[in-house]
């Protein structure tokens, strides 16, 4: 791949900025100055710096992000802010996507990609990855309705669904499917109503608890192979 070619993909400068950059001495390759932007560079290997800073190739993005309440899980929208919306540049026209979605007021773990082949695997209806989000309610729901071995929802049942009370008022709720307001129709149904819901988990991969509201990282290598073994394997519950 062409320097100048390089430096544009990862979204660190145009092709203008990166030759003039380059020609000022401040474009290196594997510690030597470039100034001549049209030689081939290998990605994987070579180690590249843009002003003195070195220049990360990502053929795909895993972000994981603490949705706070308020977003769309969407990449645009005219009216209202959304998850990809609020990343920095160059991230924010990367072409990036929700994998997968939350309600607006729904908060904590989403993925964030450009991705598009292992984000279908993962939220294949017939591969659905793990989810597993807190719940509290307003009141206890009725556990004889069963809830959890499925309801008929849009005119099919749903999977089964794996729920935990840590008192009479909160729990965790694994799911296999994301049905619209799935588990708030879920609990309704059971004659509750859910008022706080967070994903604390997507694929195996848990949120971090060092991420406040609003703030993201790259997901760690091994975080990405744990999100793959997912689509791999996932069976449902």
């Amino acid at each position: 791949m062409r320097l100048d070619k390089f430096l544009s993909v990862t979204k660190t400068a145009t092709r203008s900025e990166s030759s003039k950059a380059a020609k000022s001495g401040n474009v290196t390759v594997n510690g030597a100055v470039e100034k001549n932007t049209a030689v081939n560079v290998d990605p994987e290997n070579d180690r590249i710096c843009f002003f003195g800073q070195p220049v990360v190739y990502r053929k795909y993005v895993w972000i994981m992000m603490n949705k706070p309440s308020g977003l769309l899980s969407a990449s645009n929208d005219k009216k209202e802010k959304t998850v990809v919306s609020i990343l920095p540049p160059p991230l924010d026209s990367m072409e990036l996507f929700p994998c997968g979605r939350l309600d607006k007021d729904t908060v904590g773990l989403i993925m964030i990609t450009n991705d598009g082949e292992l984000s279908h695997k993962l939220l294949s209806p017939k591969k659905h990855a793990e989810k597993k989000y807190f719940f509290k309610l307003s009141k206890p729901y009725d556990r004889q309705a069963g809830i959890e071995n499925g309801i008929i929802m849009d005119g099919k049942l749903t999977k089964p669904a794996r729920i935990e009370m840590q008192d009479e008022l909160s729990g965790t709720i694994t799911l296999t499917e994301g049905k619209y307001h799935q588990i708030k129709r879920m609990f309704e149904r059971a004659g509750s109503k859910v008022i706080y819901l967070k994903r604390i988990s997507f694929g195996g991969v848990k949120l971090d608890p060092s991420l406040r509201a609003g703030e993201w990282r790259y997901l760690t290598e091994a975080e990405e192979e744990t999100l793959k073994k997912s689509a791999d394997n996932a069976k449902g519950i």
